[in-house]
């Protein structure tokens, strides 16, 4: 004879119930994730820079510059380089909180206690601050490891968080 009897309500709770040692998963994107989006994009932008600057510099050598001149140039692509990281970031974060490299490690930043992107203003702060968190030995963003948001000093001193989306 075979019984068919309901499942036990007692015993589908316990089996439902998560085991007393299952890690609860942050909601904040650590110091491994950050680092490797931050990789991704540094490799995006040095990758454009130099690109630009073969191509500029292919075109300078069909032309006779003065050393002058040259030296004026080579100053300006370097300014150009820092405003291409700086808008980069700015636009990126201001427009979806994600840049390719975030998009990768599925993170995004956002404003603390808001699901909303940081303004331009915030975000342009923010990667003014960003080598702030990296003087004396990384000290700013080994915070990441200690606050309970993984928050590095950069975004503590902004209001931003780094999340993890889907």
């Amino acid at each position: 004879m075979t019984a068919t009897a309901d499942p036990d309500p007692l015993e589908a709770a316990v089996v439902a119930t998560p085991p007393e040692h299952a890690v609860s998963v942050s909601p904040y994107a650590g110091l491994a994730s950050r680092t490797l989006a931050f990789g991704i994009d540094a490799g995006i932008i040095n990758g454009v820079t130099i690109v630009t600057g073969l191509i500029i510099g292919a075109g300078l050598s069909l032309l006779h510059v003065p050393k002058e001149v040259e030296s004026v140039l080579v100053a300006l692509g370097g300014l150009l380089a820092i405003a291409w990281s700086i808008g980069y970031f700015v636009f990126f974060w201001s427009a979806s909180g994600r840049t390719p490299g975030n998009r990768v490690l599925k993170i995004k930043v956002q404003m603390a206690g808001e699901n909303r992107p940081p303004s331009p203003r915030r975000a342009f702060v923010r990667v003014l601050l960003l080598p702030l968190s990296a003087i004396p030995l990384c000290a700013g963003f080994l915070l990441i490891l200690v606050d309970r948001r993984r928050r590095a000093l950069h975004d503590c001193l902004v209001g931003t968080v780094v999340v993890y989306t889907d």
